[in-house]
């Protein structure tokens, strides 16, 4: 990510360290799946926790934080704070609009509270592998795949989901943090965050001011820094992966404006905040991904997005030397673009492309801060130390998203400098206080989260043989009268997407597996059928 992680909310106080005291915490049920060399996957029961900077805190029910503020009674030092101030369980789906149902979560990206009066906006999630445990994920050598619906995600906004070197019980044990990964502690990124709140177990208090036209965010002193490899940042009309490096191991606390990176000093952090990225927009290609059938990716539909992590001996142990693409809709696999430079053509990110992307865009202001702190291969040694997996939804108080979706540096004279243009939208498109009106029900859904060697995505479809490569969208049976299998001849709609399937008990058991959430339980409803079968 490219900017501070300036997520707005707006429920009570948000930070804080200890254990709850009014409410207490139920992480969401969640799956994700681990596959084999051959395409078969098996459920891993996980679940899903808030990130700790959305709660409330609190002593005996009086906030801790509030608005952009802290109280300075309760508050007056960052041990006694964090020593004091509890962290609040969470409603997840009344409270911040998140809801989950078997291995698919949809974050929406506000919330009103009715028992409040106040609107939450945005939200960050984190993979857990029990209730005190993040799980952490060594991704060399290995293929990770998630289906993706962006479809209402406008101008400035944020669909990312990505991995941080967080510690992975979230720093619990660490100063006054009594509260760690089961509350949603311990939070880091690449861009070295100033607006968390709590940090190595101490409030973030010195030095604090609040956000600019935000409710209620603000920046204390220090920011929380660690490597950061961002698999997929997106909305409706543009998206990038990014891989980011660091001069230091795990979760580090920058203490001044050069460790962090602020300012002028951007590239002089321990972290480099630009990374390596791959933006098919700024690369040239325009037409790849867009909402609406002209693009070669439909993003008013859902689609599969598929990235493996390929070393220099195609181990686990090997160095991290390229990072590639692929997408698959309607059962149909779409390669990623190809970027020519100087000669040569580079589809994937690797050294070369990282070197060749930062000379062709100088101009823009591309610089190799990436490569100056180790690139892949240092990147690929966090991995092996384990990385955890962040979801979220968010917009940019810091400049608007434009390095997403628009043009970045802005102004006329930027206009045709070459990677400037990043995304089809307006430099005025993803302000934050217009988008949290004109945006308010937008949402996006993670579903069918998969990890495993390398391949399995394209084995998985070549053994799917029941003669329905490509799937047929629809609006009434009649619709599936010339469905590309002869058996799928009822029209299913869960209002995001629809898909002709089979009614016949047997054919509706082998698909089965491969449908989640509101559309499986619609099918199953559509059928009077119970799905008995796992994707194996």
């Amino acid at each position: 990510m490219r900017s501070l992680a300036c997520f707005a909310v707006a429920v009570g106080g948000v930070g804080a360290q200890q254990l709850p005291t009014q409410q207490d915490e139920t992480h969401l049920d969640f799956n994700i799946q681990h596959c084999s060399a051959d395409g078969s996957c098996s459920k891993k029961s996980r679940s899903l926790v808030l990130d700790a900077n959305w709660r409330w805190t609190d002593v005996d029910g009086v906030n801790c934080y509030e608005g952009t503020s802290w109280d300075t009674t309760l508050c007056p030092d960052p041990d006694t704070c964090a020593g004091s101030c509890s962290l609040e369980g969470v409603d997840y789906g009344t409270t911040y609009g998140v809801t989950s149902s078997d291995g698919e979560v949809r974050l929406n990206f506000t919330t009103y509270s009715p028992e409040s009066n106040l609107t939450s906006v945005g939200s960050r999630l984190y993979v857990m592998k029990d209730d005190e445990t993040y799980s952490t994920f060594h991704l060399k050598n290995k293929e990770l795949s998630f289906e993706v619906d962006v479809s209402s995600l406008g101008c400035g906004l944020n669909g990312a989901l990505y991995f941080v070197e967080m510690s992975a019980n979230g720093d619990e044990g660490v100063g006054e943090n009594a509260a760690g990964a089961k509350l949603g502690t311990g939070y880091c990124d690449a861009q070295c965050p100033h607006d968390i709140k709590y940090i190595d177990g101490e409030a973030n208090i010195i030095g604090w001011e609040p956000e600019v036209n935000s409710s209620s965010t603000g920046f204390g002193k220090y920011g929380s820094c660690c490597f950061e490899m961002d698999v997929w940042e997106s909305n409706a009309f543009a998206q990038q992966t990014t891989p980011h490096s660091c001069t230091v191991q795990g979760q580090y606390r920058c203490n001044n404006s050069t460790e962090c990176g602020d300012g002028d000093e951007r590239n002089d952090g321990v972290c480099d905040k630009n990374g390596c990225d791959f933006n098919p927009s700024r690369l040239g290609f325009d037409s790849f991904y867009g909402n609406g059938s002209a693009y070669e990716i439909d993003t008013s539909r859902r689609f599969t997005v598929v990235t493996q992590f390929v070393t220099s001996d195609n181990t686990t142990s090997g160095d991290l030397v390229e990072i590639r693409r692929f997408y698959v809709q309607d059962g149909v696999v779409i390669d990623n673009v190809k970027y020519e430079y100087e000669g040569n053509a580079y589809d994937s990110i690797t050294e070369d492309y990282c070197a060749a992307k930062t000379e062709a865009f100088a101009g823009a202001g591309d610089v190799s801060s990436f490569q100056d702190r180790g690139g892949l291969k240092a990147l690929g040694d966090a991995m092996e130390r384990g990385l955890v997996l962040a979801m979220s939804l968010w917009d940019d108080y810091d400049v608007h998203m434009i390095w997403l979706d628009a043009q970045d540096p802005p102004g006329p004279k930027y206009r045709n400098v070459a990677g400037a243009h990043r995304g089809p939208c307006s430099v005025d498109s993803g302000k934050p206080w217009v988008v949290e009106e004109t945006l308010k029900d937008a949402y996006v859904i993670y579903a069918d989260i998969k990890f495993g060697p390398i391949g399995f995505t394209e084995a998985a479809l070549a053994s799917d043989d029941d003669g329905d490569d490509a799937v047929t969208h629809c609006s009434t049976d009649a619709d599936c009268t010339d469905a590309s299998n002869p058996l799928d001849t009822t029209c299913v709609n869960d209002g995001s997407w629809t898909q002709c399937i089979s009614c016949d008990s047997a054919q509706f058991q082998f698909e089965c597996p491969y449908w989640s959430g509101d559309f499986k339980a619609s099918a199953e409803d559509k059928c009077d059928l119970t799905c008995t079968s796992a994707n194996m």
